[in-house]
Protein backbone atom coordinates (compact mmCIF):
# COMPACT_ATOMS: atom_id res chain seq x y z
CA UNK A 1 0.00 0.00 0.00
CA UNK A 2 2.48 2.19 0.96
CA UNK A 3 4.82 1.68 -2.44
CA UNK A 4 1.78 1.81 -4.38
CA UNK A 5 0.74 5.91 -2.78
CA UNK A 6 4.32 6.15 -3.42
CA UNK A 7 4.11 6.03 -7.01
CA UNK A 8 1.10 7.55 -7.25
CA UNK A 9 2.81 10.93 -5.38
CA UNK A 10 5.43 11.02 -7.88
CA UNK A 11 2.95 10.82 -10.54
CA UNK A 12 1.26 14.29 -8.99
CA UNK A 13 4.81 15.81 -9.86
CA UNK A 14 5.19 16.17 -13.28
CA UNK A 15 1.45 17.28 -13.44
CA UNK A 16 1.70 20.38 -11.43
CA UNK A 17 4.96 21.10 -13.08
CA UNK A 18 2.95 20.97 -16.16
CA UNK A 19 -0.49 22.25 -14.80
CA UNK A 20 1.94 25.40 -13.55
CA UNK A 21 3.65 25.86 -16.89
CA UNK A 22 0.09 26.00 -19.03
CA UNK A 23 -1.94 28.00 -16.17
CA UNK A 24 1.00 30.93 -16.25
CA UNK A 25 1.51 31.19 -20.07
CA UNK A 26 -2.20 31.56 -20.46
CA UNK A 27 -2.63 34.29 -18.40
CA UNK A 28 0.60 36.22 -19.27
CA UNK A 29 0.01 36.26 -22.50
CA UNK A 30 -3.54 37.39 -22.23
CA UNK A 31 -3.18 41.14 -23.76
CA UNK A 32 -3.26 44.38 -20.73
CA UNK A 33 -2.82 43.77 -17.31
CA UNK A 34 -4.26 45.70 -14.01
CA UNK A 35 -1.56 48.50 -14.51
CA UNK A 36 -2.88 48.89 -18.22
CA UNK A 37 -6.78 48.80 -17.13
CA UNK A 38 -6.01 52.17 -14.89
CA UNK A 39 -6.92 55.07 -17.32
CA UNK A 40 -5.61 57.49 -14.78
CA UNK A 41 -1.59 56.25 -15.00
CA UNK A 42 0.39 58.28 -17.07
CA UNK A 43 2.31 55.92 -19.09
CA UNK A 44 5.62 56.68 -17.10
CA UNK A 45 3.76 55.74 -13.75
CA UNK A 46 3.07 52.22 -15.97
CA UNK A 47 5.93 51.65 -16.86
CA UNK A 48 7.44 52.47 -13.37
CA UNK A 49 4.71 49.93 -12.14
CA UNK A 50 5.79 47.22 -14.44
CA UNK A 51 9.11 47.69 -13.60
CA UNK A 52 8.52 47.77 -9.78
CA UNK A 53 6.36 43.98 -10.41
CA UNK A 54 8.14 42.81 -12.97
CA UNK A 55 6.04 42.98 -15.60
CA UNK A 56 9.32 44.16 -17.72
CA UNK A 57 11.09 40.74 -17.70
CA UNK A 58 10.93 38.22 -20.58
CA UNK A 59 8.02 35.51 -20.20
CA UNK A 60 10.47 32.89 -19.20
CA UNK A 61 12.50 34.20 -16.82
CA UNK A 62 8.85 35.67 -15.12
CA UNK A 63 7.72 32.24 -15.43
CA UNK A 64 10.74 30.67 -12.70
CA UNK A 65 10.87 33.56 -10.86
CA UNK A 66 6.52 33.15 -10.43
CA UNK A 67 7.17 28.75 -10.16
CA UNK A 68 10.49 29.32 -7.45
CA UNK A 69 8.47 31.73 -5.27
CA UNK A 70 4.93 29.69 -5.64
CA UNK A 71 7.20 26.39 -4.47
CA UNK A 72 7.59 28.88 -1.12
CA UNK A 73 4.18 29.30 -1.15
CA UNK A 74 4.11 32.94 -2.46
CA UNK A 75 1.72 33.26 -5.26
CA UNK A 76 2.42 36.73 -5.69
CA UNK A 77 0.54 40.01 -5.29
CA UNK A 78 -2.86 41.00 -6.34
CA UNK A 79 -2.90 44.44 -6.99
CA UNK A 80 -6.73 45.02 -7.24
CA UNK A 81 -6.62 43.96 -3.35
CA UNK A 82 -2.70 45.48 -2.65
CA UNK A 83 -2.33 42.28 -0.60
CA UNK A 84 -0.15 39.35 -1.28
CA UNK A 85 -2.34 36.31 -3.09
CA UNK A 86 -2.05 33.82 -0.22
CA UNK A 87 -3.75 36.36 2.02
CA UNK A 88 -6.66 37.16 -0.57
CA UNK A 89 -7.42 33.74 -0.85
CA UNK A 90 -7.05 33.08 2.71
CA UNK A 91 -9.74 35.37 4.11
CA UNK A 92 -12.13 34.14 1.17
CA UNK A 93 -11.40 30.11 0.73
CA UNK A 94 -13.25 29.02 4.37
CA UNK A 95 -16.12 30.86 2.93
CA UNK A 96 -16.18 28.89 -0.35
CA UNK A 97 -15.35 25.43 1.56
CA UNK A 98 -18.51 25.99 3.70
CA UNK A 99 -21.08 25.87 0.79
CA UNK A 100 -18.64 23.26 -1.34
CA UNK A 101 -18.72 20.95 1.92
CA UNK A 102 -22.72 21.30 2.41
CA UNK A 103 -23.18 21.01 -0.98
CA UNK A 104 -20.92 17.48 -1.53
CA UNK A 105 -22.61 16.48 1.62
CA UNK A 106 -26.39 16.56 0.37
CA UNK A 107 -25.47 15.67 -3.28
CA UNK A 108 -24.17 12.41 -2.28
CA UNK A 109 -26.68 11.82 0.31
CA UNK A 110 -29.75 12.41 -2.48
CA UNK A 111 -27.67 10.99 -5.18
CA UNK A 112 -26.97 7.94 -3.20
CA UNK A 113 -30.46 7.60 -1.79
CA UNK A 114 -31.86 8.19 -5.19
CA UNK A 115 -29.81 5.84 -7.46
CA UNK A 116 -30.26 2.98 -5.19
CA UNK A 117 -33.51 2.81 -4.62
CA UNK A 118 -34.04 3.87 -8.63
CA UNK A 119 -31.97 0.93 -9.63
CA UNK A 120 -34.21 -1.24 -7.29
CA UNK A 121 -37.54 -0.23 -9.06
CA UNK A 122 -36.21 0.12 -12.04
CA UNK A 123 -38.56 0.72 -15.02
CA UNK A 124 -41.32 1.93 -12.20
CA UNK A 125 -43.55 5.03 -12.16
CA UNK A 126 -40.16 6.48 -9.32
CA UNK A 127 -37.27 5.16 -11.69
CA UNK A 128 -39.12 7.79 -14.64
CA UNK A 129 -39.46 10.18 -12.20
CA UNK A 130 -35.86 10.49 -11.06
CA UNK A 131 -34.96 9.90 -14.56
CA UNK A 132 -36.91 13.14 -15.96
CA UNK A 133 -35.80 14.99 -12.64
CA UNK A 134 -31.96 14.65 -13.04
CA UNK A 135 -32.16 15.42 -16.54
CA UNK A 136 -34.25 18.49 -16.08
CA UNK A 137 -31.50 20.20 -13.26
CA UNK A 138 -28.46 18.93 -15.44
CA UNK A 139 -29.93 21.05 -18.08
CA UNK A 140 -30.42 24.06 -15.89
CA UNK A 141 -27.82 26.54 -16.12
CA UNK A 142 -26.54 27.91 -13.15
CA UNK A 143 -27.15 30.97 -13.35
CA UNK A 144 -30.82 30.35 -14.39
CA UNK A 145 -31.58 28.25 -11.52
CA UNK A 146 -29.94 30.54 -9.28
CA UNK A 147 -31.31 33.55 -10.18
CA UNK A 148 -34.90 31.89 -10.52
CA UNK A 149 -34.57 30.65 -6.65
CA UNK A 150 -33.75 34.21 -5.74
CA UNK A 151 -37.18 35.13 -7.34
CA UNK A 152 -39.19 32.64 -6.14
CA UNK A 153 -37.87 31.94 -2.32
CA UNK A 154 -36.57 35.58 -1.75
CA UNK A 155 -38.25 38.25 -3.47
CA UNK A 156 -41.88 36.41 -4.04
CA UNK A 157 -42.01 34.31 -0.95
CA UNK A 158 -39.23 36.46 1.50
CA UNK A 159 -38.45 33.24 3.03
CA UNK A 160 -34.56 33.43 3.12
CA UNK A 161 -32.19 36.56 2.03
CA UNK A 162 -31.15 37.41 -1.44
CA UNK A 163 -27.44 37.58 -1.07
CA UNK A 164 -24.46 38.10 0.41
CA UNK A 165 -23.64 36.14 3.61
CA UNK A 166 -24.44 38.22 6.77
CA UNK A 167 -27.84 40.94 6.96
CA UNK A 168 -26.29 44.51 6.36
CA UNK A 169 -24.79 45.78 9.26
CA UNK A 170 -25.01 42.56 10.92
CA UNK A 171 -22.96 42.17 14.31
CA UNK A 172 -24.47 38.72 15.52
CA UNK A 173 -21.84 36.81 17.61
CA UNK A 174 -22.06 33.18 18.39
CA UNK A 175 -25.23 31.01 17.70
CA UNK A 176 -27.28 34.15 15.92
CA UNK A 177 -24.03 34.47 13.96
CA UNK A 178 -24.16 31.04 12.42
CA UNK A 179 -27.90 31.35 12.01
CA UNK A 180 -27.87 34.37 9.91
CA UNK A 181 -24.74 32.81 8.12
CA UNK A 182 -26.88 29.57 7.62
CA UNK A 183 -29.75 31.00 6.30
CA UNK A 184 -27.88 33.10 3.58
CA UNK A 185 -25.86 30.27 2.18
CA UNK A 186 -29.01 28.33 2.26
CA UNK A 187 -30.12 29.33 -1.59
CA UNK A 188 -26.43 28.95 -3.33
CA UNK A 189 -25.69 25.66 -1.45
CA UNK A 190 -29.36 23.95 -2.92
CA UNK A 191 -28.12 25.38 -6.47
CA UNK A 192 -25.18 23.64 -6.32
CA UNK A 193 -26.33 20.48 -4.87
CA UNK A 194 -29.45 20.46 -7.55
CA UNK A 195 -26.76 21.07 -10.50
CA UNK A 196 -24.26 17.91 -8.98
CA UNK A 197 -26.87 15.57 -8.23
CA UNK A 198 -27.95 14.44 -11.08
CA UNK A 199 -25.50 13.12 -13.03
CA UNK A 200 -23.93 11.62 -9.66
CA UNK A 201 -27.51 10.20 -9.42
CA UNK A 202 -27.31 8.39 -12.69
CA UNK A 203 -23.95 6.62 -11.81
CA UNK A 204 -25.52 5.21 -9.00
CA UNK A 205 -28.42 3.95 -10.79
CA UNK A 206 -26.04 2.40 -13.13
CA UNK A 207 -23.77 0.75 -11.19
CA UNK A 208 -26.23 -0.77 -8.87
CA UNK A 209 -28.03 -2.17 -11.92
CA UNK A 210 -25.03 -3.92 -12.31
CA UNK A 211 -24.63 -4.85 -9.16
CA UNK A 212 -27.98 -6.21 -8.34
CA UNK A 213 -27.83 -8.75 -11.25
CA UNK A 214 -24.68 -10.41 -10.15
CA UNK A 215 -24.69 -14.22 -8.64
CA UNK A 216 -23.70 -12.92 -5.06
CA UNK A 217 -26.61 -10.78 -4.65
CA UNK A 218 -29.08 -13.53 -5.99
CA UNK A 219 -26.86 -15.76 -3.55
CA UNK A 220 -28.05 -13.40 -0.34
CA UNK A 221 -31.28 -13.81 -1.79
CA UNK A 222 -31.60 -17.18 -1.56
CA UNK A 223 -30.48 -17.36 1.85
CA UNK A 224 -33.27 -15.21 2.93
CA UNK A 225 -31.68 -12.01 4.02
CA UNK A 226 -33.86 -8.76 4.07
CA UNK A 227 -34.30 -6.91 0.60
CA UNK A 228 -32.36 -3.94 2.51
CA UNK A 229 -29.75 -5.92 3.71
CA UNK A 230 -29.06 -7.34 0.37
CA UNK A 231 -29.19 -3.83 -1.44
CA UNK A 232 -27.50 -1.48 1.38
CA UNK A 233 -24.87 -4.17 2.50
CA UNK A 234 -23.93 -6.63 0.21
CA UNK A 235 -24.91 -5.10 -3.84
CA UNK A 236 -24.29 -1.01 -2.80
CA UNK A 237 -20.68 -1.47 -1.06
CA UNK A 238 -19.74 -3.33 -4.67
CA UNK A 239 -21.42 -0.08 -6.16
CA UNK A 240 -19.78 2.13 -4.75
CA UNK A 241 -16.10 0.82 -6.03
CA UNK A 242 -16.61 3.03 -9.59
CA UNK A 243 -18.17 5.83 -7.79
CA UNK A 244 -15.19 6.34 -5.15
CA UNK A 245 -12.93 7.62 -8.92
CA UNK A 246 -15.34 10.40 -8.99
CA UNK A 247 -14.49 11.83 -5.40
CA UNK A 248 -11.41 13.01 -7.19
CA UNK A 249 -12.94 15.39 -9.37
CA UNK A 250 -15.88 16.71 -6.83
CA UNK A 251 -14.33 19.03 -4.84
CA UNK A 252 -12.47 21.07 -8.08
CA UNK A 253 -15.57 21.22 -9.51
CA UNK A 254 -17.70 22.50 -6.38
CA UNK A 255 -15.11 24.94 -6.24
CA UNK A 256 -15.00 26.24 -10.56
CA UNK A 257 -18.89 25.10 -10.42
CA UNK A 258 -19.46 28.00 -7.42
CA UNK A 259 -17.71 30.96 -9.38
CA UNK A 260 -21.10 31.36 -11.27
CA UNK A 261 -23.27 30.14 -8.05
CA UNK A 262 -21.29 32.87 -5.85
CA UNK A 263 -21.59 35.82 -7.97
CA UNK A 264 -25.11 35.43 -8.10
CA UNK A 265 -26.22 35.63 -4.58
CA UNK A 266 -22.96 37.71 -3.82
CA UNK A 267 -21.39 35.16 -1.53
CA UNK A 268 -18.06 36.70 -0.70
CA UNK A 269 -16.04 33.11 -1.67
CA UNK A 270 -13.31 32.77 -3.76
CA UNK A 271 -15.45 32.43 -6.70
CA UNK A 272 -17.04 35.84 -6.65
CA UNK A 273 -13.35 37.53 -6.01
CA UNK A 274 -12.23 35.09 -9.42
CA UNK A 275 -15.34 37.08 -11.61
CA UNK A 276 -13.63 40.51 -10.21
CA UNK A 277 -10.42 40.07 -10.75
CA UNK A 278 -11.25 38.65 -14.52
CA UNK A 279 -13.16 42.32 -14.60
CA UNK A 280 -10.15 43.74 -13.77
CA UNK A 281 -7.48 41.95 -15.03
CA UNK A 282 -6.03 41.29 -12.05
CA UNK A 283 -3.99 38.34 -13.70
CA UNK A 284 -1.50 37.70 -10.80
CA UNK A 285 -4.43 36.43 -8.82
CA UNK A 286 -6.12 34.41 -11.13
CA UNK A 287 -3.00 32.25 -11.67
CA UNK A 288 -3.07 31.62 -7.58
CA UNK A 289 -6.41 30.70 -7.90
CA UNK A 290 -6.51 28.60 -10.57
CA UNK A 291 -3.38 26.78 -9.41
CA UNK A 292 -5.51 26.14 -6.06
CA UNK A 293 -7.70 24.38 -8.48
CA UNK A 294 -4.76 22.44 -9.71
CA UNK A 295 -3.80 21.38 -6.47
CA UNK A 296 -6.97 20.46 -5.24
CA UNK A 297 -7.87 18.12 -8.55
CA UNK A 298 -4.57 16.63 -7.77
CA UNK A 299 -5.37 16.08 -4.28
CA UNK A 300 -8.44 14.86 -5.09
CA UNK A 301 -7.39 12.12 -7.13
CA UNK A 302 -4.50 10.97 -4.73
CA UNK A 303 -7.10 10.88 -2.32
CA UNK A 304 -9.36 8.84 -4.38
CA UNK A 305 -6.71 6.60 -5.26
CA UNK A 306 -6.16 5.93 -1.84
CA UNK A 307 -9.68 4.92 -1.12
CA UNK A 308 -9.75 2.57 -4.08
CA UNK A 309 -6.93 1.04 -3.23
CA UNK A 310 -8.32 0.73 0.42
CA UNK A 311 -11.91 -0.49 -0.83
CA UNK A 312 -10.13 -3.29 -3.30
CA UNK A 313 -6.62 -4.80 -2.53
CA UNK A 314 -6.51 -5.79 -6.04
CA UNK A 315 -5.42 -2.17 -6.88
CA UNK A 316 -2.46 -2.24 -4.84
CA UNK A 317 -0.36 -5.17 -6.05
CA UNK A 318 -0.40 -3.10 -9.60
Amino acid sequence: MRAYMMKRVLHLIPTLVGASLVIFFIFALAPGDFIDSDINLTPERALELKALYGFDKPLFERYFIWLGNALRGDFGYSLQYQQPVMKVLGEYIWNSFLIAGASLIMTWIIALLAGVISAVKMYTWYDSLVTFGVFALMSFPSFFLGLLMVKFFAVDLGWLPIGGMLNTGSEATGWAYAWEVLNHMLLPATVMTLLSVGSLTRHFRTNMIDVIKQDFVRTARAKGLKERVVVFKHALRNALLPAITLLGLELPGLFSGAIITEKVFTWPGVGYIHMEAITNRDYTLLMGFTMFLAIITVLGNLLADWLYATADPRIRMK
